[in-house]
């Protein structure tokens, strides 16, 4: 009887803890969260990012200017909150370089789960909130 008592109060604890963090996450702004990093394994990470739909985690080269530049890596997000995002990089990042972690929208293009952007493209282009990209800046170590 104690054995049922305690699991009916770990599973109700479970699931209101569940229900508490689908209602946060449903509710957070857009971001990335990422921090300055060692790329010589050929990944960079996100800590965290919220999305506000289906999308990738897009990593383009920048510099002090803080525009977008060429794309050196992706992986695909789904909608809402996901922590330890990795992408492969697909180009040669040297430590010191300026690595912009955007997130860009599943939309627009020839096939759903084809990453198919080029600069300046609308296909799985940048989710902008507000007009500002959702975006974090980490410079290679």
């Amino acid at each position: 009887m104690i054995g049922n008592q305690m699991t009916r109060i770990l599973l109700t604890t479970f699931f209101a803890t569940a229900s508490t963090a689908a209602l946060a996450g449903g509710h957070a702004a857009p971001m990335v969260m990422a921090s300055d990093q060692s790329v010589a394994n050929g990944i960079v990470s996100a800590e965290k990012i919220v999305a506000p739909e289906n999308g990738w985690l897009v990593v383009h080269r920048t510099d002090a200017d803080m525009a977008p530049g060429v794309v050196v890596g992706h992986a695909p997000i789904r909608k809402g909150e996901t922590a330890d995002v990795a992408a492969i990089l697909t180009e040669e990042v040297a430590a010191g370089d300026m690595l912009m972690l955007m997130v860009h929208a599943e939309n627009g293009g020839m096939a759903t789960g084809s990453f198919e952007y080029t600069l300046g493209a609308k296909e799985d282009g940048p989710i902008r909130v507000d007009g500002n990209l959702v975006m974090s800046v980490i410079t290679a170590q």
